[in-house]
C-alpha cells in the first residue's frame, strides 16, 4: 500500500514538473496597437497566430487611437520594451526612425528570403535610409465602386479593370444622358478622391512641390460638373452629404472610393438601408503611360522595437502577419490585407455579399499601390497647403491654374526652394 502511494505521489510530482516546464517555455509577445479590444482583425490575427504557434502567446497593449501616435513617442523615449508597435502613419514611423527606436529588418529578410513582391511596391513606404524598419499588413486602396443595374439602364458595358479616364468619363457622360437623374459618378469632397491618382504613376507624389499634373484631374472633375453628371463640389458641401448614403441613394452609377467602403456597402445592402441592389468593383482607371491597376492608398504595418528582448521572435510573427498565412486570416474578417496575391483576392471574394463577376475579383489584385502622401518633414504643412487650395479650386473660388500656381509657389516656400 505504502509502495502505491508513494508511486502516485512521484506521478503527480512529474506531471507538476512537466505541466511547470511547458508553462515555463510558453513565451509572450507583447504588441502596442490602437483600439485592440474592439478591433476584430486584431482579435482573429491574434487568434490564429497562437493557433499555429503553441508556446506563443500575444498580448496587447491598447492604446487609444486618438492619441496613439503620441502616446507611443512617449512609451518609445520612456525605454518601453514591449516587442511590436503597430504603425498608424508613415511620419510618426520616420519620427520613431529617426530617434533610434525602430529596429532594421533587412537582415531578417535576407536571410528568410522572404518574398516581398506580395507587397507590390508598398513596403517601399516603409523604408528609410536602406533600412525596412516596418512592413505593412493592411491597405486600403482606392478602387471604383459601381452601381450595375444603372449601367444596364442606360445600356453602358461595365468597367473593365484596364479603363482609361477618358472612357470613365464617356460611361459617366452616356448615364447621366440617358436619364437626368442619374449622376454617372460622385466625388467626396476629399483632395485624395479627387486628384490624387496621379501619384499612381511612381513618380508624382504630392510633396514634390510641383503640382500641374493635378490640372488634369480637376478638369475632369469641372467638366462632369457642367455636364451635369456628378454633384458639384459645393452643393455636397452645403448639403453635408456623406459618400456612404449618396451612393447608397440608388442614383450614382460610379464612385472611387477606398475599400473600407466594401464592409458597409454590405451590411447596408444585406439590412435594407441601402437603394443599390446589385453593385461590383473595378480598377481604377489609369492615364495613358501608367499601368493597368495601379492606384493609390494608405498603410498600417508593425514594426520591431529596438528595445525588444525578443526580436528572433517579434520578426517571426511580422513575417507571419504580413505574409500570405497572416494576410488570408485579415481578410477573412472583411478587411483589405497589403499582401496582394490569388489565394488572399479568394478569401476576400468568398465573404457573403462581394460581388460574384470575375472583373470584380481582379480588382483584389492591384499592380502597384502607390502611398496616398509620402512622411517627410513638411508632410503636415504641405497637406494643409493642398486642402486649402483644392477647396478654392473646387468651389470655383479660383481657377485651376491659379489653385496649381497657389500649390506650386506655397510648398516651395515650405521646402526653402
Amino acid at each position: 500500500m505504502k509502495k502505491t502511494i508513494a508511486l502516485v505521489l512521484a506521478a503527480m510530482m512529474l506531471i507538476s514538473l512537466v505541466s511547470f516546464s511547458l508553462a515555463d517555455e510558453t513565451k509572450t509577445l507583447t504588441i502596442v496597437a490602437w483600439d485592440a479590444n474592439t478591433t476584430g482583425y486584431l482579435t482573429a490575427q491574434k487568434e490564429a497566430y497562437e493557433a499555429s504557434h503553441p508556446g506563443v502567446k500575444i498580448e496587447y497593449i491598447d492604446v487609444s487611437s486618438q492619441d496613439y501616435d503620441t502616446k507611443v513617442a512617449a512609451m518609445l523615449a520612456g525605454q518601453d520594451k514591449s516587442d511590436i508597435y503597430m504603425v498608424k502613419d508613415i511620419p510618426a514611423l520616420l519620427n520613431w526612425y529617426e530617434a533610434g527606436y525602430t529596429y532594421d529588418m533587412s537582415d531578417y529578410i535576407k536571410a528568410a528570403n522572404y518574398d516581398l513582391s506580395g507587397f507590390v511596391g508598398m513596403e517601399t513606404n516603409y523604408a528609410f535610409d536602406g533600412k525596412q524598419v516596418a512592413l505593412p499588413f493592411r491597405s486600403d486602396f482606392e478602387i471604383l465602386f459601381y452601381n450595375k443595374d444603372l449601367f444596364d439602364a442606360a445600356g453602358v458595358a461595365y468597367p473593365t479593370n484596364d479603363w482609361s479616364w477618358e472612357q470613365y468619363k464617356e460611361a459617366a457622360l452616356a448615364i447621366h444622358a440617358a436619364d437626368e437623374n442619374v449622376y454617372g459618378t460622385h466625388y467626396h469632397t476629399w483632395l485624395s478622391t479627387a486628384v490624387n491618382y496621379t501619384v499612381a504613376d511612381g513618380v508624382n507624389t504630392l510633396v514634390d512641390g510641383n503640382y500641374d499634373d493635378l490640372a488634369y484631374f480637376y478638369q475632369l472633375i469641372q467638366d462632369l460638373e457642367d455636364a451635369g453628371a456628378c454633384m458639384s463640389y459645393s452643393e455636397i458641401r452645403a448639403a453635408g452629404l456623406h459618400y456612404s448614403g449618396a451612393f447608397g441613394n440608388g442614383n450614382i452609377a460610379m464612385m472611387p472610393m477606398g475599400y473600407w467602403y466594401v464592409a458597409t456597402l454590405i451590411t447596408n445592402i444585406a439590412s435594407g438601408d441601402y437603394n443599390v441592389k446589385n453593385w461590383g468593383l473595378a480598377a481604377m482607371p489609369t492615364k495613358e503611360g501608367v499601368q493597368a491597376g495601379a492606384t493609390f492608398g494608405n498603410l498600417t504595418g508593425a514594426m520591431i522595437n529596438n528595445l525588444s528582448e525578443q526580436k528572433d521572435l517579434a520578426w517571426d510573427y511580422i513575417a507571419w502577419l504580413c505574409g500570405e498565412e497572416g494576410s488570408k486570416v485579415t481578410a477573412g474578417t472583411g478587411n483589405r490585407p497589403a499582401w496582394v496575391s490569388e489565394g488572399v483576392a479568394d478569401v476576400m471574394s468568398a465573404i457573403e455579399g462581394f460581388p460574384a463577376d470575375e472583373t470584380s475579383k481582379a480588382s483584389l489584385l492591384p499592380t502597384y499601390v502607390a502611398i496616398e502622401i509620402p512622411g517627410m518633414e513638411f508632410t503636415a504643412q504641405i497637406s494643409n497647403i493642398l486642402g486649402e487650395e483644392h477647396s478654392a479650386i473646387m468651389s470655383r473660388e479660383i481657377s485651376i491654374e491659379e489653385g496649381i500656381e497657389n500649390m506650386n509657389e506655397r510648398v516651395a516656400e515650405v521646402l526653402g526652394e
